[in-house]
């Protein structure tokens, strides 16, 4: 059973940057596309951004296109979500899980949430 750990994440100013760091306890299959998401208060878990097992596709919520980047090194089962220019808005637990993507291109979460990162940016 695999087992995710995030870290990374704090308090930034908006405007500012952080990377966010997905680590598996063991091998991430390299089947397996992963996905952050992200839940701020009061609100259902979103998805943020989703890559391919081959690191090949990667794809982004609207609300970050252009300044969230999603990575992987497989080698070392992790994942990266690096997000620049940080809204009041970004401001979530961010959580990151192996998914499929289905022929429809939805994203099917398939393992167990970990505690996540709390990212929060002030305005």
């Amino acid at each position: 059973q695999v087992c995710l750990v995030e870290s990374g994440g704090g308090l930034v100013q908006a405007g500012g940057s952080l990377r966010l760091s997905c680590v598996a306890s063991g091998s991430i299959p390299s089947i397996n596309a992963m996905a952050w998401y992200r839940q701020a208060p009061g609100k259902q878990r979103e998805l943020v951004a989703r890559i391919s097992s081959g690191a090949s596709s990667t794809n982004y919520a609207d609300f970050v296109k252009g300044r969230f980047t999603i990575s992987r090194d497989n080698a070392k089962n992790t994942v990266y979500l690096q997000m620049n220019s940080l809204k009041p808005e970004d401001t979530a637990v961010y959580y990151c899980n192996r998914v499929l993507i289905t022929s429809t291109r939805t994203t099917i979460p398939l393992g167990s949430w970990g505690q996540g990162t709390q990212v929060t940016v002030s305005s």
